[in-house]
């Protein structure tokens, strides 16, 4: 990265640059140079973009659809580890809000997916996991975490049930190397006990994956697809044929939104994408409506809002915790989770609804209404939809009432915040009736 590049990505972090999202400032930067080459590391830090400088050690790859966002003006920045769009011509909050009326297309083609098969894949997947794939039905999704010993979250994915012995996961770009490392280990130990289970982590640059999110998805999707999208409810997958190949379409979204994410091989990318884009409440998004969307939605980002040290009960994610796990307790960190959900959590994961004042980013500061300090932000940022700064964070859990009090410290300065319930924004999830 050049030097000039390196001072406006610590002015941003002084606070002399305001934008409707942190990755925003980003988009701005990368411009200033050759965004190919630009290493602003926006997977970690504050808000997605505290490590100006990413590591050199092995190129950025790119997702098949790289040159589409380049021939349709899309500001890239490095995102674990790929270069993809932080937004298009039109400012993020209008992105944003386009999404929120019609429907945007993301490219999330870095996302690891994995087929798991085998006639152990359903205990395989259940050892790693706290949910209750043996009876999900075919066809159902469920999103889940995998946990450590202690109880701490791995990474949270999708799984989706394809059949008794069969199941596809998406999950973190971040993670990949870890989550592989995981699985392949695990795979181990199970051959070792003369255990079933094949894995296919298939390659991002033979199979790419978007969504397609907002309230016309279903409309622009239609037409595409030999299914009737009104019996594929929210949290299901089918596999259908477009242009002579099989795809994956799960109604599934990181937005609130209704919406889709489209898994296909790379040899029709191009053709499905340009399709849908020939529609006319349809544009492309990046990375910081998507981060912004997300966060309307209460929605956790990885790495930020739950890592390894938080379990799913102190994230509010009891419910990803299933009934049958809890009853045969044999689930990584089962111990610490199952006594947290008795006898409760000394932190516990807030929303919060601040005034007219600047937002709170990654690492501000949470205080009682006294001046102690209790916690700190995990997300924050302004809300286009609500016109002000929400955020998430982690309170000790006599401060967690909805309605309560208390202070967020921003660049030395303290400003009220209130504990609101979370989704900030109602979600639109599509239920078949």
């Amino acid at each position: 990265m050049c030097l000039d590049c390196l001072d406006k990505c610590l002015e941003t972090f002084n606070g002399r640059v305001r934008e409707s999202s942190g990755l925003a400032a980003i988009s701005r930067i990368s411009s200033k140079c050759d965004a190919s080459r630009c290493l602003i590391d926006s997977s970690v830090g504050k808000r997605l973009i505290g490590r100006c400088l990413s590591s050199t050690t092995s190129e950025p790859r790119k997702t098949c659809l790289y040159d589409l966002h380049v021939e349709n003006g899309g500001k890239i920045v490095n995102f674990s580890g790929w270069l993809l769009p932080v937004q298009y011509q039109e400012a993020i909050a209008a992105s944003h809000q386009h999404t929120r009326t019609y429907a945007s297309l993301f490219d999330v083609g870095h996302m690891m997916q994995t087929r798991v098969s085998g006639s152990d894949a359903t205990f395989f997947l259940e050892s790693l996991t706290t949910s209750d794939l043996r009876n999900l039905k075919k066809g159902n999704s469920v999103l889940t975490v995998f946990t450590n010993e202690n109880g701490g979250i791995l990474d949270d994915l999708i799984i989706t049930k394809d059949g008794d012995d069969r199941y596809f996961v998406v999950s973190n770009a971040g993670r990949r190397n870890e989550d592989s490392q995981t699985l392949i280990q695990r795979q181990e130990h199970f051959k070792s006990q003369g255990k079933s289970v094949d894995l296919e982590f298939l390659d991002p640059l033979e199979q790419g994956l978007v969504a397609l999110q907002g309230p016309t998805a279903a409309t622009i999707l239609q037409p595409l697809v030999k299914i009737n999208l009104k019996d594929l409810r929210f949290m299901n997958s089918v596999e259908t044929e477009v242009l002579g190949s099989r795809i994956r379409v799960s109604r599934c979204g990181y937005t609130g939104e209704d919406g889709f994410e489209i898994s296909m091989p790379v040899k029709i990318a191009n053709s499905v994408v340009q399709t849908i884009l020939e529609k006319p409440d349809t544009k492309l998004a990046g990375l910081g409506a998507r981060d912004s969307l997300r966060l309307e939605a209460g929605l956790c980002l990885y790495g930020h809002d739950i890592d390894e040290q938080t379990t799913p009960v102190e994230a509010g994610l009891t419910w990803l915790v299933a009934k049958r796990r809890r009853a045969e307790e044999n689930f990584p960190g089962a111990k610490r989770i199952l006594s947290q959900i008795k006898s409760g959590s000394n932190k516990k994961r807030i929303g919060l609804m601040l005034g007219n004042g600047p937002p709170a980013r990654e690492g501000a500061a949470i205080l009682t209404p006294e001046g102690e300090r209790v916690g700190k932000v995990t997300s924050g940022g302004p809300s286009p939809t609500l016109g002000r700064p929400i955020a998430m964070g982690y309170v000790p859990p006599e401060l967690a009432q909805c309605g309560g009090g208390v202070l967020v410290e921003v660049r030395g300065k303290t400003y009220k915040a209130t504990v609101t319930k979370m989704p900030f924004v109602k979600t639109n999830y599509y239920t078949a009736k």
